[in-house]
């Protein structure tokens, strides 16, 4: 009888082990997959600038490196603001997992003053370096 206890439980602390590992390894291969077609959205708002850094441009995407691609690819292009004035250098940008936080982010920076956003821009980003994405 003791034999057969001592097998039970070692049965019982395998299944619990194999059960937690099957767990983990689920659990990380699910996160794989949602960092990999970004289930994990987040959203973003940035400050663009032309290369003599004289205009300011300021937007929000899920997708920073898409919409950093699409102004550049705008630029000279007189139908937007960011093609007309070459705003396609990144030199500042926010993360935000929800839209509604970043769209009233985006409305907060574009109601400042020109010299509020370069203090914003220059806490993270002293020298106004261009960002690559």
């Amino acid at each position: 009888m003791k034999v057969k206890k001592k097998v039970d439980l070692e049965k019982g602390f395998l299944d619990l082990l194999f059960i937690t590992l099957l767990h983990t390894s689920t659990r990380c291969l699910l996160h794989d997959i949602k960092k990999k077609t970004n289930m994990y959205t987040n959203y973003f708002v940035y400050i663009t600038t032309n290369p003599a850094k004289t205009v300011l441009y300021i937007g929000v995407t899920n997708n920073i490196e898409r919409r950093i691609k699409e102004h550049y690819n705008n630029r000279g292009k007189n139908n937007t603001f960011a093609g007309k004035y070459f705003c396609y250098k990144l030199i500042h940008y926010e993360e935000y997992l929800d839209i509604n936080q970043a769209i009233e982010r985006e409305k907060e920076l574009k109601d400042l003053s020109r010299q509020k956003k370069e203090e914003i821009i220059s806490t993270k980003n002293p020298k106004w370096n261009f960002i690559d994405v």
